[in-house]
Protein backbone atom coordinates (compact mmCIF):
# COMPACT_ATOMS: atom_id res chain seq x y z
CA UNK A 1 0.00 0.00 0.00
CA UNK A 2 1.64 3.53 -1.02
CA UNK A 3 1.28 4.95 2.19
CA UNK A 4 2.35 8.75 1.38
CA UNK A 5 -1.43 8.76 -1.13
CA UNK A 6 -3.23 8.50 2.06
CA UNK A 7 -1.41 10.76 4.47
CA UNK A 8 -4.32 13.93 4.25
CA UNK A 9 -7.07 10.86 5.30
CA UNK A 10 -4.99 9.79 8.43
CA UNK A 11 -6.83 11.57 11.64
CA UNK A 12 -8.38 11.23 14.89
CA UNK A 13 -10.12 7.90 14.97
CA UNK A 14 -8.40 6.84 11.02
CA UNK A 15 -4.89 5.95 11.59
CA UNK A 16 -2.53 3.26 9.69
CA UNK A 17 -4.71 0.52 10.98
CA UNK A 18 -8.05 1.98 9.77
CA UNK A 19 -6.38 2.84 6.47
CA UNK A 20 -4.99 -1.09 6.21
CA UNK A 21 -8.58 -2.50 6.65
CA UNK A 22 -9.69 -0.32 3.75
CA UNK A 23 -6.91 -1.59 1.72
CA UNK A 24 -7.72 -5.34 2.22
CA UNK A 25 -11.65 -4.71 1.70
CA UNK A 26 -13.56 -6.10 -0.99
CA UNK A 27 -16.95 -3.75 -1.77
CA UNK A 28 -19.63 -4.87 -4.08
CA UNK A 29 -20.81 -2.08 -6.39
CA UNK A 30 -24.24 -2.76 -8.03
CA UNK A 31 -24.65 -0.42 -10.46
CA UNK A 32 -22.04 1.92 -12.19
CA UNK A 33 -24.27 4.88 -13.03
CA UNK A 34 -23.97 8.32 -11.82
CA UNK A 35 -24.84 7.12 -8.29
CA UNK A 36 -22.79 3.87 -8.04
CA UNK A 37 -20.29 5.92 -10.28
CA UNK A 38 -19.40 8.51 -7.63
CA UNK A 39 -19.44 5.87 -5.27
CA UNK A 40 -16.97 3.71 -6.73
CA UNK A 41 -14.39 6.48 -7.52
CA UNK A 42 -14.37 7.80 -4.03
CA UNK A 43 -13.98 4.52 -2.82
CA UNK A 44 -11.07 3.63 -4.86
CA UNK A 45 -9.65 7.00 -4.20
CA UNK A 46 -9.68 6.23 -0.13
CA UNK A 47 -7.65 2.86 -0.24
CA UNK A 48 -10.48 0.04 -1.07
CA UNK A 49 -8.28 -2.42 -2.36
CA UNK A 50 -10.88 -4.74 -4.65
CA UNK A 51 -13.97 -3.69 -6.31
CA UNK A 52 -16.78 -5.40 -8.13
CA UNK A 53 -18.62 -3.81 -10.06
CA UNK A 54 -21.76 -5.02 -11.94
CA UNK A 55 -23.85 -3.20 -13.94
CA UNK A 56 -25.88 -4.53 -17.06
CA UNK A 57 -25.77 -3.10 -20.73
CA UNK A 58 -23.69 -0.36 -23.19
CA UNK A 59 -23.26 3.02 -22.57
CA UNK A 60 -25.74 5.69 -23.85
CA UNK A 61 -25.13 9.20 -24.59
CA UNK A 62 -27.49 10.39 -22.17
CA UNK A 63 -25.84 8.77 -19.27
CA UNK A 64 -23.14 11.22 -19.90
CA UNK A 65 -24.73 14.19 -17.71
CA UNK A 66 -24.30 12.16 -14.70
CA UNK A 67 -21.94 9.08 -15.19
CA UNK A 68 -18.22 10.70 -14.58
CA UNK A 69 -16.47 7.44 -15.11
CA UNK A 70 -17.73 7.04 -18.63
CA UNK A 71 -16.48 8.27 -21.65
CA UNK A 72 -17.86 9.81 -25.26
CA UNK A 73 -15.87 7.63 -27.56
CA UNK A 74 -16.84 4.39 -26.02
CA UNK A 75 -20.75 4.86 -26.41
CA UNK A 76 -22.14 1.39 -27.25
CA UNK A 77 -19.19 -0.58 -25.59
CA UNK A 78 -20.16 -2.77 -21.69
CA UNK A 79 -20.28 0.45 -18.68
CA UNK A 80 -18.47 -1.94 -16.44
CA UNK A 81 -15.24 -1.86 -18.75
CA UNK A 82 -15.27 2.02 -19.54
CA UNK A 83 -15.20 2.22 -15.53
CA UNK A 84 -13.06 -0.25 -14.60
CA UNK A 85 -10.42 1.06 -17.37
CA UNK A 86 -10.94 4.97 -15.98
CA UNK A 87 -10.34 3.78 -12.43
CA UNK A 88 -7.14 1.92 -13.87
CA UNK A 89 -5.87 5.24 -15.17
CA UNK A 90 -6.72 7.08 -11.41
CA UNK A 91 -6.02 3.99 -9.03
CA UNK A 92 -3.74 1.57 -10.80
CA UNK A 93 -3.12 -0.27 -7.07
CA UNK A 94 -7.09 -1.16 -6.84
CA UNK A 95 -8.23 -4.29 -8.33
CA UNK A 96 -11.51 -4.47 -10.19
CA UNK A 97 -13.76 -7.02 -11.47
CA UNK A 98 -16.69 -6.54 -13.86
CA UNK A 99 -19.57 -8.18 -14.48
CA UNK A 100 -21.75 -7.07 -17.45
CA UNK A 101 -24.96 -8.40 -15.97
CA UNK A 102 -28.25 -7.73 -13.95
CA UNK A 103 -28.81 -8.77 -10.23
CA UNK A 104 -30.73 -11.41 -11.06
CA UNK A 105 -27.50 -13.82 -12.20
CA UNK A 106 -27.23 -17.11 -10.70
CA UNK A 107 -23.46 -15.94 -9.66
CA UNK A 108 -24.54 -12.85 -7.97
CA UNK A 109 -25.14 -14.38 -4.33
CA UNK A 110 -21.62 -16.18 -4.09
CA UNK A 111 -20.06 -12.56 -5.39
CA UNK A 112 -21.98 -10.86 -2.33
CA UNK A 113 -20.89 -13.83 -0.45
CA UNK A 114 -17.73 -12.60 -0.51
CA UNK A 115 -18.10 -9.04 -0.40
CA UNK A 116 -17.27 -7.18 3.05
CA UNK A 117 -20.03 -4.52 2.27
CA UNK A 118 -22.03 -3.80 -0.86
CA UNK A 119 -23.63 -1.08 -2.57
CA UNK A 120 -27.55 -0.95 -3.99
CA UNK A 121 -26.91 1.66 -6.75
CA UNK A 122 -29.49 0.39 -8.85
CA UNK A 123 -32.57 2.29 -10.35
CA UNK A 124 -35.51 -0.58 -10.45
CA UNK A 125 -37.22 -1.92 -7.25
CA UNK A 126 -37.27 -5.75 -8.43
CA UNK A 127 -33.27 -5.41 -8.46
CA UNK A 128 -33.25 -3.66 -5.20
CA UNK A 129 -35.02 -6.34 -3.64
CA UNK A 130 -33.23 -9.10 -4.79
CA UNK A 131 -29.70 -7.45 -3.81
CA UNK A 132 -31.40 -6.87 -0.32
CA UNK A 133 -32.42 -10.27 0.30
CA UNK A 134 -28.82 -11.73 -1.25
CA UNK A 135 -27.31 -9.45 1.72
CA UNK A 136 -29.49 -10.75 4.21
CA UNK A 137 -29.21 -14.56 2.98
CA UNK A 138 -25.29 -13.63 3.31
CA UNK A 139 -25.31 -11.43 6.18
CA UNK A 140 -23.24 -9.01 4.19
CA UNK A 141 -24.08 -4.91 4.81
CA UNK A 142 -25.78 -3.41 2.50
CA UNK A 143 -25.40 0.53 1.75
CA UNK A 144 -28.99 1.42 -0.16
CA UNK A 145 -28.55 4.91 -1.86
CA UNK A 146 -31.16 6.59 -4.44
CA UNK A 147 -32.24 9.68 -6.02
CA UNK A 148 -34.90 10.82 -8.28
CA UNK A 149 -34.74 14.31 -9.63
CA UNK A 150 -33.47 16.88 -6.85
CA UNK A 151 -34.38 13.73 -3.72
CA UNK A 152 -31.96 11.52 -2.24
CA UNK A 153 -32.21 8.87 -0.11
CA UNK A 154 -29.86 6.78 2.24
CA UNK A 155 -30.13 3.64 4.41
CA UNK A 156 -27.71 0.81 5.65
CA UNK A 157 -29.03 -2.26 6.53
CA UNK A 158 -26.52 -4.39 8.88
CA UNK A 159 -26.92 -6.31 11.92
CA UNK A 160 -30.36 -6.47 12.62
CA UNK A 161 -31.14 -3.02 11.35
CA UNK A 162 -34.21 -2.62 8.92
CA UNK A 163 -34.19 -3.89 5.64
CA UNK A 164 -35.06 -2.04 2.16
CA UNK A 165 -38.53 -4.27 2.50
CA UNK A 166 -39.24 -2.64 5.73
CA UNK A 167 -38.85 0.56 4.42
CA UNK A 168 -40.71 -0.30 1.16
CA UNK A 169 -42.60 -2.58 1.31
CA UNK A 170 -44.41 -2.91 -2.18
CA UNK A 171 -41.84 -0.34 -4.13
CA UNK A 172 -43.26 2.50 -5.93
CA UNK A 173 -46.00 1.09 -8.26
CA UNK A 174 -45.99 4.33 -9.95
CA UNK A 175 -41.67 4.24 -10.60
CA UNK A 176 -40.65 4.44 -14.15
CA UNK A 177 -36.84 3.24 -13.88
CA UNK A 178 -36.05 4.65 -17.09
CA UNK A 179 -37.84 7.93 -17.18
CA UNK A 180 -37.16 9.59 -14.00
CA UNK A 181 -34.92 12.87 -14.00
CA UNK A 182 -31.44 12.89 -13.31
CA UNK A 183 -28.87 15.49 -12.30
CA UNK A 184 -25.58 14.59 -12.20
CA UNK A 185 -25.19 16.68 -9.23
CA UNK A 186 -27.63 15.26 -6.84
CA UNK A 187 -26.89 11.35 -8.16
CA UNK A 188 -22.83 12.30 -7.52
CA UNK A 189 -23.83 13.52 -3.72
CA UNK A 190 -25.61 10.18 -2.57
CA UNK A 191 -22.97 8.32 -3.93
CA UNK A 192 -20.63 10.35 -1.90
CA UNK A 193 -22.76 9.49 1.06
CA UNK A 194 -22.88 5.89 0.46
CA UNK A 195 -19.04 5.89 -0.09
CA UNK A 196 -18.67 7.41 3.15
CA UNK A 197 -21.03 5.13 4.86
CA UNK A 198 -18.78 1.93 3.39
CA UNK A 199 -15.87 3.36 4.64
CA UNK A 200 -17.19 3.66 8.09
CA UNK A 201 -18.71 -0.26 8.04
CA UNK A 202 -15.10 -1.61 7.36
CA UNK A 203 -12.77 1.02 9.05
CA UNK A 204 -15.02 1.36 12.15
CA UNK A 205 -14.68 5.00 12.32
CA UNK A 206 -17.46 7.28 12.66
CA UNK A 207 -20.68 6.08 13.42
CA UNK A 208 -22.80 4.26 10.40
CA UNK A 209 -26.22 5.33 9.87
CA UNK A 210 -27.84 2.10 11.00
CA UNK A 211 -31.68 2.34 12.06
CA UNK A 212 -32.30 5.67 9.98
CA UNK A 213 -32.83 6.96 6.57
CA UNK A 214 -30.91 10.09 5.58
CA UNK A 215 -33.94 11.85 2.93
CA UNK A 216 -32.69 15.40 1.64
CA UNK A 217 -34.29 17.44 -1.16
CA UNK A 218 -30.92 19.36 -2.72
CA UNK A 219 -33.95 21.73 -4.05
CA UNK A 220 -34.12 23.74 -0.94
CA UNK A 221 -31.22 21.82 1.42
CA UNK A 222 -33.89 19.98 3.22
CA UNK A 223 -32.26 17.44 4.83
CA UNK A 224 -33.80 14.60 7.56
CA UNK A 225 -32.78 12.20 9.67
CA UNK A 226 -35.96 9.76 10.10
CA UNK A 227 -36.22 6.71 12.26
CA UNK A 228 -36.62 2.90 10.53
CA UNK A 229 -37.20 -0.13 12.42
CA UNK A 230 -37.49 -3.70 11.31
CA UNK A 231 -40.61 -5.23 10.28
CA UNK A 232 -41.46 -8.20 12.00
CA UNK A 233 -43.92 -9.30 9.08
CA UNK A 234 -41.41 -7.91 6.35
CA UNK A 235 -41.15 -10.46 3.53
CA UNK A 236 -37.75 -10.53 3.15
CA UNK A 237 -36.49 -10.40 7.09
CA UNK A 238 -38.94 -10.93 9.59
CA UNK A 239 -38.63 -14.32 10.28
CA UNK A 240 -34.57 -14.24 9.81
CA UNK A 241 -32.76 -14.80 13.08
CA UNK A 242 -29.92 -12.16 12.48
CA UNK A 243 -27.11 -11.14 14.35
CA UNK A 244 -26.82 -7.51 16.49
CA UNK A 245 -23.81 -6.96 15.39
CA UNK A 246 -23.60 -4.15 12.60
CA UNK A 247 -20.83 -5.35 10.32
CA UNK A 248 -18.93 -9.14 10.38
CA UNK A 249 -16.08 -6.72 9.90
CA UNK A 250 -16.64 -5.66 13.72
CA UNK A 251 -14.18 -7.77 15.18
CA UNK A 252 -11.13 -6.19 13.19
CA UNK A 253 -12.44 -2.86 13.34
CA UNK A 254 -12.90 -2.89 16.84
CA UNK A 255 -16.34 -1.95 17.39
Amino acid sequence: MDTQRFTRQLMAGFGPGEQERLSGATVLVAGIGGVGGAATTYLAAAGVGRLVLVHPGPLEKPDLNRQTLMRPDRIGEPRVLIAADTLGIHYPEVAVETWDRDLFDPLLPELVAAADVVIDARHNFPERFQINRMCLDAEVPLVVAAMNATEIQLLTVAGDSACLRCVFAEGDPDWDPLGFPVFGAVAGTVGCLAAMEVIKLISGFGEPSIGRMLVADLWDLDVRSLSVVRDPTCADCGSRQRTPRASRLDSASGR
